[in-house]
C-alpha cells in the first residue's frame, strides 16, 4: 500500500458542476498541484472573470489516497 495524490477535475458551476476526470494519480503533491493549476488555467479574450461562461469554469485539486501499489498508473 502507498499514499498518492489523486487529481480531481470538475467542469461547470453550481448545479451544472460535473466531475470530468478522476483517474490521474501522482506520487508528489507538488507535481499534482502543478497539473491542477495548468488544467484550470483559461485562455481567451476575458478582461474580467465575470465574462467567463459558468459552463466553462474548471475546478481542479488534489486529494490524498491510500492505494494498493501497482493498482494504478502513477505519474
Amino acid at each position: 500500500m502507498m499514499h498518492v495524490f489523486l487529481l480531481l477535475v470538475y467542469l461547470g458551476d453550481g448545479d451544472q458542476r460535473r466531475l470530468i476526470s478522476n483517474d490521474m494519480y501522482f506520487e508528489s503533491v507538488v507535481r499534482c498541484n502543478f497539473f491542477a493549476k495548468e488544467i484550470s488555467r483559461r485562455y481567451g479574450n476575458y478582461n474580467h472573470i465575470e465574462y467567463l461562461n459558468p459552463d466553462d469554469k474548471v475546478t481542479a485539486y488534489c486529494i490524498p489516497k491510500y492505494i494498493k501499489k501497482g493498482s494504478v498508473e502513477i505519474y
